[in-house]
Order: C-alpha cells, then structure tokens, then sequence
C-alpha cells in the first residue's frame, strides 16, 4: 500500500535567492481508480500483485533572468511511504530532469591527446549511446577512443540508491571500521549496499579472508572475493551534485554498451573508473589494444573529480596524433 506520495523540487545551481516562485502538482494515475482526484490530494492506494501504478508530476518555476545561465538542472526528490504487515516504511527516489539548454550543437576536438568534454547533468531520462553520439567531437577519427566515467555510466542505468533507504544492520556497522576511513565501504550505509547485492555470508568470509592475508602483508584480497560490485560501489559525496547523497553501484553489461556504442559510433569505447592518485581501471573497452594507451593517458585524471561534469573524455591514438601534426 502507498498512502503517502511527495514530490521536492530542487533547482541545482542557483540560489534561493534567484527563485522567484516554483509549483508542483501531484496527479495520481491509477489504472483502477473510481474517482479521479481533482486536488493535489493523495489517496492511499493498494498496488496488487505485479501491478503498477502512475503518478503525473507538473512542477512550474520562475526565476531571475540571471539565474538562467547558471541552472544545471532540476533535480525531483520523491518521498513516499510503503505499508504493510512489516508496519510501514519511508522510501525515496529521485532523479534529473537536465538542463538541455547547455547541450552543444557541434563540438570540435581541440586534436590535443587527451580532451575532456563537458555535458549537461546526466540522468536516466539520458541514452547512454545517445550522449555519446552527441557529446563526441565532429572532427574525431575512428582510431580516437572515447571513454565515459563508470559512475555517470550507471547513472544513466538508473544503478544509484537513495542513502536514506538503506536499512543497516549490525554486521555492516562492525565490517565497515576494517576500512580507510576515505573508502566507500567505510560507512554503514555503504557496507550494507555491498551486503544487499553479494551476500551477507560473502561479504563475511571475505573480510575474515582478507583480513588474514592483510595481515601477512597482502593487500586486496577482499575486493576479489566480495563480488566485483565491492571496487565499483561509490558512496555519497563521491558523485557530482545532485547525485552526492546517493550511493552509485558500478553500471551494468559495461561491455556490451562498449561494443554496441563502437559498433553505431564508429570509435573506440571504453568505460573507465579514474582516480586523483593516478589509478586507472578499464571495466570494459571493445578493443584490448588500446589498454596501456588509455591508462597513460588517463593517469593524471584528465575528467577531474569534481564537479567538472566532464564523464567523457576523447584520447587521440598516438599514430593519430602524429599524422594529425604532420597535416
């Protein structure tokens, strides 16, 4: 049963200042209603077995001429309630509606070995081969390789939790002190997510596994023996505003989309997780060829990990580069 639905409107890079008034209207669309709900009024509805149920949402705003320039987005923060036998539980979602206004008509590479490229606050309402295809530069070659941010990646797969949902327990509180207080696996909420998708006796026997080879000066074991989600998994803050208080997995069928994006692009692809301390790994290319050049390339964190909104980065191939300079 759903007897509570609200919707919060957030407008991501301007003031409160610069919003001169913003407006949301909620209107149930239940398949089976009786009556249709003339107010913003929330009937509570019972959701029957592998059934579904829609929600129109209308959010009007107004703001300063110049603010215009400055909104990234708007992002839709949805809370609502689950009740059941279990009592009744409070869940959130939410997501971007962006701001197209900054998309580029055509963007042209700089011919430079590495050029980052900037976008608009991806989303799920965002095709990742889509924003490939109009994010890359005109002037790019078929030996160039375009790399997309594993994180942004997921994002666009909807592969992101609200923290706030995470129900934690006792043995993700006691698992979570074994790591460096920067890890996303150091806190609760981010241990329990790691639980949820592998296992709680995996991620256990991992620990106590990794722990004894840690002890014997081997490093890593745990990550090998938890489930590849255990490398992947970003805790809040780790992500660009507004995805800062959600905890993003890694994507997933990362070499698929690569293949399939090469395929339709004609160009490499490679989904990347890069790092400030120089460390590059490569979750899925479509050409294993390009391995060492991508991770020289990439060693310095070109993208940043801030707030650049730069999740593409196009590297020149190095013979590509060269015959460039010689035209």
């Amino acid at each position: 049963m759903i007897p509570s639905f609200k919707v919060i409107p957030q407008l991501i890079g301007i003031s409160k200042e610069e919003i001169i008034k913003i407006n949301t209207k909620i209107k149930p669309l239940h398949p089976d209603a009786e009556d249709e709900q003339k107010n913003d009024y929330w009937s509570a509805y019972i959701i029957k077995s592998k059934k579904s149920t829609f929600v129109r949402i209308e959010i009007e705003f107004e703001i300063k001429d110049s603010a215009i320039d400055k909104l990234k987005c708007l992002w839709i923060d949805i809370e609502w309630f689950n009740y059941g036998p279990f009592g009744f539980l409070t869940r959130f979602d939410g997501f971007v509606l962006p701001n197209y206004l900054d998309t580029p008509k055509e963007v042209y590479s700089n011919t430079s070995l590495v050029d980052p490229i900037k976008t608009h606050i991806l989303g799920t309402l965002d095709d990742p081969i889509e924003i490939l295809k109009s994010y890359i530069p005109k002037n790019y070659l078929p030996t160039d390789i375009l790399t997309i941010g594993e994180s942004p990646l997921a994002i666009m797969q909807g592969k992101y939790i609200d923290y706030r949902t995470v129900n934690v327990d006792s043995i993700s509180r006691l698992l979570c002190k074994g790591f460096h207080p920067t890890s996303s696996l150091a806190t609760a909420c981010g241990m329990q997510t790691l639980i949820n998708i592998s296992s709680p006796t995996r991620v256990i026997a991992s620990w106590l596994i990794g722990g004894i080879f840690k002890f014997f000066g081997i490093k890593g074991i745990f990550y090998r023996l938890a489930g590849e989600q255990a490398r992947l998994i970003d805790d809040i803050t780790g992500t660009t505003p507004p995805y800062d208080k959600s905890i993003v997995l890694g994507p997933k069928d990362s070499q698929i989309f690569c293949m399939e994006a090469s395929r339709k692009l004609n160009v490499n692809v490679a989904v990347v997780d890069v790092n400030d301390l120089g460390r590059v790994k490569i979750l899925s290319t479509n050409n294993i060829n390009n391995i060492k050049l991508i991770k020289r390339a990439l060693t310095s964190n070109p993208a940043g990990n801030a707030n650049q909104q730069t999740p593409l980065v196009l590297i020149r191939a190095e013979e590509t580069s060269s015959k460039s300079h010689d035209k």
